[in-house]
């Protein structure tokens, strides 16, 4: 069983996770918005939304490259 190519795909999933995550908190921090706010206000409820929703961007965006790279494949 070839681990090799599985391990590279969870690298690259948990690189489009992160990065998006990243994204989407950065964006929420340009729009004035603070994930780590105290209580759970509106503010903080869209910052967390914009960070979830980078991360699923991310991983989607992720596993679409990854499934070019694999049909181009020989």
């Amino acid at each position: 069983m070839q681990r090799q190519p599985l391990l590279k795909e969870g690298f690259a999933d948990a690189i489009g996770f992160l990065g998006g995550s990243v994204a989407g908190f950065w964006i929420g921090r340009w729009l004035g918005l603070d994930i780590f706010a105290a209580g759970y206000g509106p503010g903080t409820l869209v910052a967390i939304l914009l960070v979830s929703l980078g991360g699923g961007i991310g991983l989607q965006a992720a596993k679409a490259w990854w499934g070019t790279k694999q049909k181009n494949k020989p």
